[in-house]
């Protein structure tokens, strides 16, 4: 058993630790209010080859794992910047194409989502389903050689940023008349597809969508995979890298959080010559913060070192346990910062309560608390199923 990083992914660590606050929160906050996008950042970090870590050599990226990318999200989030597309576009849509997709798709889009130049975001919630993807309505139905996409898709991230988003659709087969899933790679140009903005109480620089899929017309080659039957396996192949990443994220902005609150308490002073956070009532809820996201960041070491050695039962129950963790502890630690900073850290300012938006929705997406404990109840308790 080993805590320790290698020294490859030490200088990944650092490398990207110096970008990030190179950029740092107010950039962050400022592209948000501005209602603009991290371009720069995004583009520097695609450059220097950080985006496409976990993507193979022979493709432009770095030969790695989702242990990699997962100390990219952390870092970048640990500096205040937390990019819910390094999530959705080297975590699922990378996973998904390199691992399932046709040669010519990952010729076509691996080097792109490398170097940064290429987006590809992810539709798999829809308004009736929620957290049951056995519900979807999004159907794909044959028409000749293409395929007619039919649908409702909503949370969708950053579909004005990419060129392409990942939409997993249900199809008939043949054999049985049952519908099953496949996933597409949808122009985000493509004649019949539209979105409408959603009004998020989160200051983000990337947007959420809802997208309406209107008898949206695909060549055959759109279909991830040489048959059907790559669309089950590829929908879940994405899942774990995105739980990874997203508790990454998640540990990065907790850890950001608490750095902020430490600088200000050990200097602030109020009563007499003593620091603030030489009061136990102010840094006994700082240190308890601490301790939890230090216990969520080894089940993402844990998780992620599962997923990279192929064990892909255990790294789905590490995942959700790191998601679990991670979700909690960042929500724990971006409000006990603003606590301990007072009025200072409802401001902008200080830059912790442009977190808590943020760092709220981490207990909901990309899967819930309540879910998560439905699995570990199900899967590692060996209870009934509840829903």
């Amino acid at each position: 058993m080993n805590f320790d990083l290698t020294p490859e992914q030490d200088q990944l660590r650092d490398a990207v630790r110096a970008l990030g606050r190179k950029y740092g929160h107010g950039y962050f906050v400022a592209k948000a209010k501005a209602g603009e996008h991290t371009t720069e950042l995004w583009g520097e970090a695609g450059r220097l080859g950080y985006l496409g870590v976990n993507i193979p050599t022979e493709y432009g990226g770095g030969g790695g794992g989702i242990t990699e990318l997962a100390i990219v999200c952390e870092e970048l989030a640990a500096a205040g910047c937390p990019l819910l597309l390094l999530v959705v576009s080297p975590a699922i849509a990378a996973t998904v194409i390199n691992k399932h997709g046709t040669d010519e798709q990952r010729k076509r889009h691996l080097p792109g989502l490398a170097d940064g130049t290429q987006k590809i975001v992810f539709a798999i919630t829809e308004p009736e389903a929620g957290s049951n993807f056995h519900r979807l309505g999004t159907v794909a139905r044959r028409d000749g050689d293409d395929w007619l996409l039919s649908g409702r898709k909503c949370y969708i991230s950053g579909v004005d940023e990419a060129q392409y988003v990942l939409v997993v659709a249900r199809t008939e087969d043949a054999a049985t008349g049952k519908l099953k899933p496949a996933l597409f790679i949808v122009p985000t140009d493509a004649l019949g597809l539209t979105r409408s903005k959603l009004d998020m109480e989160i200051l983000s620089p990337e947007n959420q969508f809802l997208l309406y899929l209107d008898e949206v017309r695909l060549p055959a080659d759109a279909l991830v995979g040489e048959s059907l039957d790559a669309g089950l396996p590829a929908l879940f192949a994405g899942l774990n890298p995105e739980r990874i990443t997203v508790a990454a994220m998640g540990a990065g902005t907790g850890r950001y959080a608490i750095e902020r609150a430490s600088e200000y308490t050990a200097t602030r002073k109020v009563w007499g010559g003593r620091s603030i956070g030489s009061h136990q009532g102010v840094a006994h809820p700082l240190a308890h913060a601490a301790v939890q996201v230090e216990l969520a960041r080894l089940m993402i070491h844990k998780a992620a070192a599962r997923y990279d050695a192929g064990r892909d039962l255990e790294a789905g129950v590490s995942g959700n346990m790191a998601k679990y963790a991670a979700g909690e502890a960042a929500a724990l630690a971006v409000d006990t910062a603003v606590q301990a900073l007072g009025g200072a850290g409802m401001t902008t300012e200080y830059g912790v309560a442009t977190l808590l938006g943020a760092v709220r929705a981490g207990r909901i997406a990309p899967v819930s608390r309540e879910m998560i404990l439905n699995f570990v109840a199900q899967h590692v308790l060996g209870q009934d199923k509840s829903y």
